[in-house]
């Protein structure tokens, strides 16, 4: 056994561990497919240390490490493509996964040299085959950048493998330099953002893909230069360290989005909504424009609840969250601050007459029948408009005022349910009193 490789397997064991206790506090598929690749780069330190043996073992310890280096890298790779529940990105990370395997046993076996041209061949068109076959229904950058790096290691491959000498080292470290180039390029796409996590795991990657390249150009040219090989090994170490720092800077973002976001709709929650009004009434008052405070209750929906039950009335949440986001506009905020109160902040340019229009409009988009599972509900909402600052000149005021137009509005649509009893369970609203008279006493 090759004893001198202990340090590095306990070094990188020990990562492993780390990165396994953080990924456990924020399971992800992407956190569970980084796992299992550094698993993969254990076993590939544990084999190494059974590489010097004689015979079958020996052999058969090197395969293992040469291929789990391969499959840790196409791992990596694949866990940062953003369409992996595509059938073909499925299909594809099968092929890569196989092609390698099967060009790296027949190179390290010294197989016939026909079968190892046939493996480089696949290796090089496989992936090329399989993308224009998918093309018609999908395409996308990542994989044509794929495409071609492994054309472009097919085409080497054939070059070198046959080379009396090192022609099969070249082919190898040929192999790998493309594999964990590609990772690096995979993960600068996915993760293109100013954070030190992002920044250190992509030049850790471009670093672990040099080794491969540096390293047989300093046995050309320098030989008498002896490098230890715990320095070609600083790579996956930079690596680890990188991702470990990016699972714990996902987990402070979801942190703060659950800290400022509703659990069950996603919206902004009453603090977040807060700081928002605030910021657009400091706008509104620097550039001396208007801003509209929009507040909608829904009206029934307690009788949803105790009729039809809390999972439903969570479903009818969601829903309206969905329709009042998508009818918004980008620069407004829809937020729910409240049980079943939804607030809108509608910045400038705006005026009363157009925050009435937003008003009714979703309002008459709680009155169509929504679906939910297997049932169909009819809700409504009430609402009321405060104008900044023609109602209130703070956020106090405005909030205040907002609220009691909207109780009024609540306080009618009661006195049209007693007139109209089918509507005191979830069904059609009453209908709107002629003349526009509840719509002005809201203003």
């Amino acid at each position: 056994m090759d004893w001198s490789k202990l340090p590095d397997l306990v070094a990188v064991g020990l990562l492993a561990s780390a990165f396994a206790s953080v990924a456990r506090r924020n399971y992800t598929l992407v956190s569970s497919i980084w796992l299992t690749g550094w698993i993969l780069i254990v076993v590939h330190f544990v084999a190494l240390m059974f590489v010097p043996e004689p015979g079958l073992w020996g052999t058969a310890a090197g395969l293992i490490a040469l291929a789990s280096l391969t499959w840790a890298a196409v791992l990596f790779m694949w866990a940062s493509v953003p369409y992996r529940e595509e059938t073909s990105s499925r299909w594809m990370l099968s092929l890569l996964i196989v092609f390698n395997t099967l060009y790296v046993c027949i190179l390290d076996a010294g197989g016939p040299p026909w079968l190892l041209n046939c493996a480089a061949i696949l290796l090089g068109a496989g992936p090329l085959m399989l993308a224009l076959q998918a093309l018609p229904r999908f395409t996308h950058p990542l994989r044509w950048m794929t495409v071609a790096l492994y054309f472009a290691l097919g085409i080497f491959l054939l070059a070198v493998h046959h080379r009396p000498g090192n022609g099969p080292d070249l082919a190898l470290n040929g192999l790998l330099f493309t594999v964990y180039l590609d990772c690096c390029l995979h993960f600068w796409y996915m993760y293109r953002r100013a954070t030190t996590g992002a920044f250190i795991t992509i030049c850790g990657f471009f670093a672990w893909s040099c080794v491969f390249l540096v390293s047989p150009l300093q046995d050309a040219y320098f030989p008498t230069i002896q490098i230890e090989s715990e320095v070609w090994n600083l790579p996956k170490y930079v690596v680890a360290l990188g991702m470990i720092l990016l699972l714990l800077e996902e987990q402070i973002e979801h942190n703060k989005h659950l800290a400022l976001h509703d659990v069950l709709t996603g919206l902004p929650n009453r603090r977040l909504f807060q700081d928002r009004l605030a910021f657009a009434l400091e706008r509104a008052r620097r550039t001396g424009t208007k801003a509209a405070l929009l507040v909608l209750d829904l009206d029934r929906f307690k009788q949803v609840n105790d009729a039809l039950g809390h999972h439903v009335g969570d479903l009818l949440l969601q829903s309206v969250a969905q329709v009042f986001s998508g009818r918004i506009r980008r620069s407004d905020t829809v937020a729910r601050t409240g049980g079943d109160e939804f607030s809108v902040i509608l910045e400038g340019p705006t005026n009363a007459t157009e925050a009435l229009h937003v008003g009714r409009s979703l309002q008459e988009l709680l009155k169509e029948p929504m679906k939910l599972e297997n049932r169909t509900v009819k809700t409504g909402a009430s609402f009321g408009v405060a104008i900044f600052p023609d109602d209130a000149s703070d956020l106090e005021s405005l909030c205040i005022a907002a609220d009691q137009r909207m109780y009024e509005n609540k306080r009618e649509n009661a006195v049209s349910d007693e007139h109209h009893p089918k509507g005191k369970m979830p069904g059609p609203m009453p209908p709107k009193p002629k003349g526009d008279v509840r719509i002005r006493q809201l203003l």
